[in-house]
């Protein structure tokens, strides 16, 4: 069931058709569009500005974030400043550069653990006291001096490598390392560890009583493991309440694209400050890396960090020589956003859903007495459309409402209505009584017309067959009469070349012998033309006969012809059932249709015999079906009308009298023949036998025609 079938017990097809409903929908449109237009632009001031607020406030933190790093840099160079106007210092500097060589070497001893007391008091990872010739040494050193004026400490960032940390502290070198580890969306890590180390490094000249520099002293602070500067910055920028709940913000330092100083835990999935797994070693997006590294640009956007999306910005460090080698980010967790932005739609959307109901039902219920005439209004139309005579009648309303004007002229244009269909309803009945006489009169004539139709065609194709059987008559008693002499003439020649060669003959007597069954032959086809034309005058004796001799010896007698145009007989002989047919008459059938189909191959092909038990519904045998199909260039609907008809041929050599004469020998014992034909790939012949034959069973001679798929002539017995 739909949403409107369960709220409102219609469907929607039905609200649209009822007009109370159409007045409250055109009622409640206004507040539906102010609300869903006051949806949608929160949605995109959500979009716009809230999101425009993130990212401005993501990169004033990264700003907040690279003044943290100044502010360490310069803390250095106040550290220094205030090391090197102690009292302590100045006292063992003093008695280092007046004494001799002897107590030189004692005094930089104590001047050296006084400098380890005041790192460790300042929270520095290494502060020593260097020569000239020991700062020049140092090709960072160098880089940082040439920046001195006035003799004011220098500070910057450096990338210090393993071996010179080693020469500073060889427990630097050992906290520098940090193992990388495979990252989404990030390259693939071309070494396993980092050892390499980021610093923040300062130095400051120190002047002997003449102003000269002859010392320096040099502090850093190694960036890689450090975790007071990156956790600084995250107290700094995302105190407690100025971020959503669960979001988490969080501050690296990279060297290069390697996360070497980070608060981001290695799972995000907002664990206890004091869990946190760093993911030192991690690396950045491959994106990032590209816009801030190699293109020098400051990130604002949307970041993937680790395994999760981040509102980050990213902007590059610069080392003492001008060069990035580094880069500094700040971010939090973009989910507990989304989760609040969609929060804030499903509770907007309930809202809008709650107050369209409640509009809804104050609007229905104040037009209630508007909706309540239309009501009966549309029962009273329902209950005409349905048969019943019912009207509106008074509605409660004032005489000069519109509704109530409505509802008395729909009574007045029903009562109208019902005459009309009352005078139309007599008029209706009294034209169907005429048309009822009409149309009997109309069929009895037709029916007349079509007996009347029927009974000419049939004496007209009886006519013609007459005229064709008179002619043929006439026709083969001229023939049997020449023919006769001729064959009687070769018959007794031969008897007498047999008698007169004697033992010689032996050498030519099939010839002979074959020469005398063909003009017996002659003989029968002759008397089978006799029969044709004049079928009361023979007596063709019937018996029952297996059909499968009778085919080989068709074979036989036709293979010198089927030689000569290289066709191919294909026999399947499974008719095992006797019919009652006249022997020699049926072979001169099957060599005619045999002929006919070779004929009809102009080039190789095969011609298929097919013979099989002729079964009725009961599965009883009542005959032998006989199927002679070829390969050849088939016939068309025109020739396939008339393929029977005495005379008709296509061959230029053709007599035109094969396939009537069969057509006439199957007709007399009852049996059918069907021909189906397709141009350009064939015709099939099915001759069917009954095994009592039926004389003159048919007196149409032409039943059913089809053409393109089953086309078919058959010789129908009544009695079959």
């Amino acid at each position: 069931m739909s949403f409107f079938s369960r709220i409102f017990g219609v469907t929607w097809q039905q609200m649209r058709a009822k007009v109370r409903y159409r007045l409250l929908v055109l009622t409640l449109l206004p507040i539906l569009l102010t609300l869903v237009s006051l949806v949608f632009i929160t949605i995109y001031w959500n979009i716009s500005y809230t999101g425009q607020q993130l990212f401005m406030k993501v990169k004033a933190d990264l700003a907040v974030a690279n003044n943290t790093l100044m502010q360490v840099q310069q803390e250095q160079q106040r550290q220094l400043v205030t090391i090197s106007h102690s009292w302590e210092f100045h006292n063992f500097y003093e008695q280092l550069i007046s004494q001799g060589r002897p107590q030189q070497l004692a005094n930089q001893a104590k001047l050296n653990a006084h400098l380890k007391q005041q790192k460790a008091q300042f929270g520095l990872d290494f502060l020593r006291i260097l020569t000239i010739t020991e700062a020049a040494a140092d090709p960072d050193l160098r880089t940082m001096l040439a920046g001195i004026k006035d003799n004011k400490a220098h500070s910057g960032i450096t990338v210090v490598s393993s071996q010179r940390l080693k020469h500073i502290d060889p427990e630097l070198a050992e906290k520098a390392v940090i193992p990388l580890t495979e990252t989404l969306r990030a390259q693939q890590p071309n070494k396993k560890q980092e050892r390499r180390g980021l610093m923040s490094r300062s130095v400051l000249p120190v002047l002997d009583q003449h102003g000269n520099v002859v010392w320096y002293l040099d502090c850093g602070i190694l960036i890689n493991r450090n975790t007071v500067i990156v956790d600084a910055i995250r107290d700094l920028v995302y105190d407690t309440g100025t971020l959503p709940e669960r979001s988490i913000g969080t501050v690296t330092i990279f060297l290069d694209n390697i996360r070497v100083s980070t608060n981001v835990p290695v799972s995000i999935k907002f664990p206890e400050e004091k869990s946190i797994t760093r993911a030192l070693g991690s690396l950045v997006s491959e994106d990032v890396r590209e816009d801030v590294l190699v293109n020098g640009n400051i990130w604002v956007d949307r970041a993937f960090v680790l395994n999760d999306w981040f509102i980050a910005a990213y902007s590059p460090i610069i080392d003492i020589r001008g060069k990035r080698v580094g880069m500094i980010y700040t971010g939090f967790s973009e989910s507990p956003f989304i989760h609040n932005y969609l929060l804030n739609i499903i509770e907007l959307g309930t809202i809008l859903m709650l107050v369209l109901l409640v509009s809804g039902l104050l609007v229905y219920r104040g037009a209630y007495s508007l909706l309540q005439p239309i009501e009966q209004i549309h029962h009273v139309v329902k209950a005409v459309q349905s048969g019943r005579n019912v009207r509106i009648g008074e509605l409660d309303l004032d005489s000069e409402n519109e509704l109530s004007n409505l509802a008395e002229q729909f009574d007045r244009m029903l009562d109208l209505l019902q005459q009309r269909n009352a005078q139309i309803q007599s008029a209706a009945e009294q034209l169907e009584v005429k048309v009822e006489q009409r149309t009997r009169s109309l069929q009895d004539k037709t029916e007349e017309l079509q007996r009347n139709v029927a009974l000419l065609n049939e004496t007209r194709q009886q006519l013609v067959t007459n005229e064709k059987l008179t002619a043929l008559g006439e026709l083969t008693a001229g023939i049997a009469h020449e023919i006769n002499n001729p064959t009687a003439v070769i018959l007794g020649n031969m008897e007498l070349l047999k008698y007169e060669l004697g033992d010689k003959a032996e050498t030519v007597e099939e010839e002979i012998d074959l020469v005398i069954q063909q003009v017996g032959r002659i003989s029968t086809i002759i008397r089978s033309l006799l029969q044709y034309s004049r079928p009361g005058e023979f007596n063709a004796p019937i018996q029952m006969n297996p059909v499968t001799p009778i085919i080989e010896e068709m074979l036989v007698l036709v293979r010198h012809s089927i030689q000569q145009q290289q066709v191919e007989l294909v026999q399947e002989l499974n008719a095992t059932c006797e019919v009652e047919i006249n022997q020699p008459q049926i072979l001169q059938v099957l060599i005619n249709m045999v002929v006919n189909a070779a004929h009809a191959i102009e080039q190789r092909g095969k011609i298929f015999i097919k013979t099989n038990d002729w079964l009725n519904e009961k599965g009883e045998c009542i005959g032998v079906k006989i199927e002679i199909a070829d390969e050849g260039s088939g016939i068309s609907e025109e020739k396939l009308s008339r393929i029977f008809d005495p005379f008709y041929t296509t061959r230029k050599d053709g007599t035109g009298l094969g396939l009537s004469l069969s057509y006439g020998i199957i007709k007399r014992i009852g049996g059918t023949i069907e021909v189906s034909s397709v141009l350009g790939k064939g015709t099939v012949f099915t001759i069917g036998l009954y095994h009592k034959a039926k004389e003159e069973g048919a007196n149409s001679p032409y039943v059913g025609l089809h053409f393109g798929g089953r086309s078919k002539f058959a010789i129908q017995d009544d009695n079959a």
